[in-house]
């Protein structure tokens, strides 16, 4: 296969990570070539979860991972280590969902400060469908990456590749069928951070609820004053 085929098939299962990860969607967005190489293998690999059935992994495994991620978050081996998870996910039959719950698992210095990490060794518990969005940053080839982990009332919010220019933040909400916006914070460029996601809200998100990122003063929008003007929106998908 030629470098391009390679990248795209890598993408296709979900193996790609960080600046890889980020460039591979940038050029999905603008290489109208490579992003059909990307359908291609979309089309050929996800029929093949259709005849495997889920495992779960044992409670030893998870125990295993845990103490593995526990002794160096930061080496290569851990990262050698989160590459082959990915692979044994898919040979194992896990879904894109469990893919994406075992990366946030396993990635313990990627959330915000303070957040709250599950406890491993329990394994992923089902509550319905993650969801993903993907929102285009006008003008550039950057996107905000959005997953929301319904077993977390957790929302990942991946901004890599973003800088702050230190005279606006940018404040995420949530667009309901009725009613005011709600606020899901603020973006954290280069960061991928996890946010709570109020009970109302996650009663309401489904499969194209939409979100839209608004241009706001230094700490958010201000309590005595709108919410500034929309710059990009994007809606969920199911996973």
């Amino acid at each position: 296969m030629t470098g391009d085929q390679t990248l795209a098939a890598e993408y296709a299962l979900g193996l790609l990570e960080g600046e890889e990860l980020l460039a591979a969607r940038a050029r999905v967005g603008s290489d109208a070539r490579f992003a059909a190489e990307v359908d291609v293998w979309q089309d050929r690999l996800a029929p093949l979860a259709d005849h495997i059935p889920p495992r779960l992994p044992r409670a030893e495994v998870w125990q295993r991972i845990e103490a593995e991620l526990s002794r160096d978050s930061g080496s290569a081996e851990v990262v050698s280590l989160r590459r082959s998870l990915r692979r044994w996910q898919w040979a194992g039959g896990l879904s894109a969902a469990a893919a994406v719950l075992l990366a946030f698992l396993a990635l313990p210095q990627l959330t915000g400060p303070g957040d709250t990490l599950p406890d491993i060794a329990q394994g992923p518990v089902a509550a319905g469908p993650p969801l993903a969005a993907n929102m285009p940053i006008a003008g550039t080839p950057l996107r905000l990456d959005f997953t929301y982990l319904p077993a977390e009332d957790s929302l990942l919010v991946g901004a890599i590749g973003l800088t702050a220019d230190g005279v606006h933040d940018h404040e995420i909400w949530f667009v309901p069928p009725e009613g005011e916006l709600v606020s899901l914070g603020i973006v954290t460029p280069g960061k991928v951070v996890a946010h709570n996601v109020p009970d109302a809200v996650a009663q309401a998100l489904h499969d194209g609820s939409q979100l839209v990122l608004t241009r706001e003063p230094l700490g958010g929008k201000p309590a005595d004053a709108g919410a500034g003007p929309v710059v990009a929106e994007a809606r969920f998908t199911t996973i």
